[in-house]
């Protein structure tokens, strides 16, 4: 599976937000800084978020986007779904009667894709969250976050 740009800014993104303290909106502008990721993408990839119901966003000056749940209620594959990111079987040939080797390869490859659907269903963002702080513990990185 590769993870597309769409992807990654979203994931990371919803980490950043998961972060911040319930109910205190993040700007836009904050979240591309910390992230290092264009603002006017990063803007198109919150709306989808929003229209997905992931995240609220607050309007005037002290506005922003939230996590709309908690980070244990957000999984992976609602990220990815919202900003329209699929994972798709590699193969998609059609089979003659007499190719049993390529049916049983492609059988495979199916099952393998509904269990890579599964797993993007079962982690959830404070799954990846704890992930990522314990790996900038190894590192002995300070407690600033950025994915």
């Amino acid at each position: 599976m590769k993870l597309t740009t769409r992807g990654h800014y979203s994931v990371k993104a919803l980490l950043d937000l998961s972060l911040q303290a319930p109910n205190q909106p993040v700007p836009v502008s904050v979240i591309a800084k910390r992230q290092k990721l264009p603002a006017a993408y990063l803007e198109k990839l919150l709306m989808a978020l929003r229209k997905a119901g992931l995240v609220k966003s607050v309007r005037g000056s002290q506005g922003g986007y939230l996590l709309a749940l908690t980070p244990d209620q957000i999984s992976l594959g609602q990220i990815l779904a919202a900003v329209g990111e699929t994972v798709q079987p590699l193969s998609r040939h059609q089979l003659g009667d007499h190719q049993v080797e390529d049916w049983v390869t492609l059988t495979l490859w199916k099952r393998l894709h509904e269990k890579l659907k599964e797993a993007l269903y079962e982690i959830s963002l404070e799954d990846l969250y704890y992930d990522a702080r314990s790996w900038q513990a190894a590192q002995g990185e300070d407690i600033s976050f950025i994915v």
